[in-house]
């Protein structure tokens, strides 16, 4: 199993394209903050990228991406110099799915966000840097630029089921930028995604996560990485941040937690289904991790 792709399945990864833009001249608008993950591509044409609590623009020339792993204010513009107006009252006027800024057609976006279920943040975005840029001229960023070019396709054609599949292919589209972001100089040294590339922990996490209710101790896990369990307990906690088998604790707990909000099964049953003996003993790991029992879990998140 992919860890990666784990985790992208039980946070429930959803595509959504917003209208896209065309400027031109001298422009700049200002976005307010979104739930979830911002994407833009630039198809045309040059702009620049402010993001709040970042110190330096990103200039964006045609091909790049990227995307925004924060709820924070940011701005497009022609130039870094250039005063942002808001974003909102431009897309409101938008016709033919496409808004227009400025005095000419010089630049062309194409843009969308991600919307997730319950831990994303946890699981995922926070161990991601606020922004992920994808330069044009990245050969890592092929599969991206093939992502991106179907979706403007499948939007410009307008055939029956585009948006679907434009929604899907954004998707595909988040994992080849997470895979260019692995595979980058400025990947993560430290945390579970740092992990998925390690020659000694990417092993032991594939086998976790293939197998979470198998009795797994440090020895089994070291046999599955090729190494002795000192290197692996080592070199776990210097790359995730904690023991392999408290990283398996939590991730059993996360499967159970989404098995209590979809109500699939009981306590018992899913207790046995992610590695546990016991309800209670699922219980103890339960509220050690999450701070709240299964049960209270289960009727609090059934109760919003």
């Amino acid at each position: 199993m992919d860890p990666l792709e784990d985790v992208l399945t039980l946070i429930g990864a959803t595509g959504h394209l917003s209208t896209g833009m065309v400027a031109g001249g001298r422009w700049g608008l200002r976005f307010n903050p979104l739930d979830g993950v911002k994407f833009n591509a630039v198809r045309r044409g040059r702009c620049v990228l402010t993001v709040d609590g970042l110190p330096d623009p990103i200039p964006l020339a045609a091909g790049d991406c990227f995307l925004l792993t924060r709820p924070v204010p940011f701005g497009l513009a022609s130039a870094a110099d250039v005063p942002l107006e808001p974003a909102d009252p431009v897309f409101a006027r938008a016709r033919d799915g496409v808004a227009r800024v400025g005095t000419a057609d010089e630049v062309t976006l194409l843009g969308g966000r991600f919307s997730f279920r319950h831990r994303a943040r946890a699981l995922l975005l926070d161990g991601l840097p606020p922004v992920i840029h994808v330069p044009a001229e990245t050969v890592e960023a092929d599969a991206v630029h093939w992502a991106i070019d179907r979706i403007d396709g499948e939007r410009s054609r307008r055939q029956v089921g585009a948006t679907l599949v434009a929604e899907h292919l954004a998707v595909v589209m988040l994992i080849q930028v997470l895979r260019f972001h692995l595979s980058a100089a400025a990947a993560p040294a430290t945390g579970w995604l740092a992990g998925l590339t390690d020659p000694v922990v990417g092993p032991a996490l594939r086998a976790m996560h293939a197998d979470p209710a198998q009795r797994w101790t440090v020895e089994s896990l070291a046999e599955a990485a090729t190494v002795s369990r000192s290197t692996l307990a080592a070199r776990f906690r210097r790359v995730i941040g904690k023991g392999p088998l408290d990283y398996l604790t939590g991730w059993r707990v996360e499967l159970a937690a989404d098995r209590l909000r979809r109500d699939d099964g009981t306590l018992a049953t899913i207790a046995r289904d992610v590695g546990y003996g016991s309800e209670s003993a699922l219980s103890v790991a339960f509220k050690r991790v999450t701070g709240d029992s299964p049960s209270g879990y289960r009727s609090a998140v059934h109760s919003d």
